[in-house]
Protein backbone atom coordinates (compact mmCIF):
# COMPACT_ATOMS: atom_id res chain seq x y z
CA UNK A 1 0.00 0.00 0.00
CA UNK A 2 1.07 3.58 -0.94
CA UNK A 3 1.47 5.78 1.63
CA UNK A 4 -0.30 8.93 1.45
CA UNK A 5 0.90 12.65 2.15
CA UNK A 6 -2.73 13.11 3.84
CA UNK A 7 -3.60 9.77 6.09
CA UNK A 8 -6.21 11.22 7.68
CA UNK A 9 -8.10 11.94 4.68
CA UNK A 10 -7.48 8.58 2.92
CA UNK A 11 -8.42 7.18 6.25
CA UNK A 12 -11.47 9.08 5.96
CA UNK A 13 -12.34 8.49 2.31
CA UNK A 14 -11.24 4.81 2.24
CA UNK A 15 -13.00 3.52 5.32
CA UNK A 16 -16.00 5.45 5.88
CA UNK A 17 -16.53 6.60 2.51
CA UNK A 18 -16.20 3.91 0.30
CA UNK A 19 -18.93 1.77 -1.28
CA UNK A 20 -20.18 0.39 1.75
CA UNK A 21 -20.61 3.99 3.50
CA UNK A 22 -24.09 2.73 4.35
CA UNK A 23 -22.79 1.10 6.90
CA UNK A 24 -21.85 4.14 8.50
CA UNK A 25 -24.93 6.58 7.63
CA UNK A 26 -27.10 8.02 4.54
CA UNK A 27 -25.80 11.44 4.73
CA UNK A 28 -21.68 12.89 4.73
CA UNK A 29 -22.45 14.55 7.90
CA UNK A 30 -23.54 11.34 9.62
CA UNK A 31 -20.49 9.33 8.05
CA UNK A 32 -18.38 11.73 9.23
CA UNK A 33 -19.49 11.95 12.71
CA UNK A 34 -18.93 8.02 12.86
CA UNK A 35 -15.57 8.74 11.95
CA UNK A 36 -15.09 11.59 14.38
CA UNK A 37 -16.94 9.04 17.09
CA UNK A 38 -14.17 6.40 16.32
CA UNK A 39 -11.00 8.38 15.75
CA UNK A 40 -9.55 10.61 18.66
CA UNK A 41 -9.52 14.40 18.70
CA UNK A 42 -5.87 13.98 17.84
CA UNK A 43 -6.72 12.53 14.36
CA UNK A 44 -9.49 15.22 13.84
CA UNK A 45 -7.01 17.88 14.48
CA UNK A 46 -4.37 16.30 12.04
CA UNK A 47 -7.46 16.05 9.42
CA UNK A 48 -8.24 19.62 9.19
CA UNK A 49 -4.44 20.55 8.62
CA UNK A 50 -4.20 17.91 5.97
CA UNK A 51 -7.07 19.68 4.90
CA UNK A 52 -5.49 22.98 4.87
CA UNK A 53 -2.94 21.63 3.50
CA UNK A 54 -3.93 19.89 0.08
CA UNK A 55 -6.36 23.32 -0.44
CA UNK A 56 -3.07 25.62 -0.03
CA UNK A 57 -1.47 22.96 -2.30
CA UNK A 58 -4.13 23.14 -4.92
CA UNK A 59 -5.64 26.20 -4.62
CA UNK A 60 -5.59 26.86 -8.46
CA UNK A 61 -6.63 23.51 -9.41
CA UNK A 62 -8.53 21.33 -6.62
CA UNK A 63 -11.47 19.79 -8.20
CA UNK A 64 -8.81 18.27 -10.64
CA UNK A 65 -6.22 17.42 -7.81
CA UNK A 66 -9.02 15.90 -5.99
CA UNK A 67 -10.25 13.83 -8.05
CA UNK A 68 -6.80 12.85 -9.50
CA UNK A 69 -5.92 11.54 -5.73
CA UNK A 70 -8.68 10.52 -4.20
CA UNK A 71 -11.62 10.26 -7.06
CA UNK A 72 -11.00 6.27 -7.40
CA UNK A 73 -12.08 6.06 -4.04
CA UNK A 74 -14.68 8.98 -2.94
CA UNK A 75 -16.20 11.66 -5.47
CA UNK A 76 -18.50 14.08 -3.54
CA UNK A 77 -20.14 15.32 -6.77
CA UNK A 78 -23.24 11.92 -6.67
CA UNK A 79 -23.69 13.65 -2.95
CA UNK A 80 -24.32 17.08 -4.77
CA UNK A 81 -21.31 18.66 -3.69
CA UNK A 82 -18.04 20.00 -5.30
CA UNK A 83 -14.51 19.12 -3.41
CA UNK A 84 -13.92 22.87 -2.41
CA UNK A 85 -17.58 22.82 -0.15
CA UNK A 86 -16.96 19.08 0.59
CA UNK A 87 -13.54 20.48 2.33
CA UNK A 88 -14.62 23.23 4.11
CA UNK A 89 -17.97 21.83 5.62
Amino acid sequence: MRKSEYPELSQLFGVYLNQDFDIWGETISAIVACYKRDSPVADHKSMLAEIERFERKHQHDLDVAFDQVYGLEFSPVPWGTRPHHFLTS
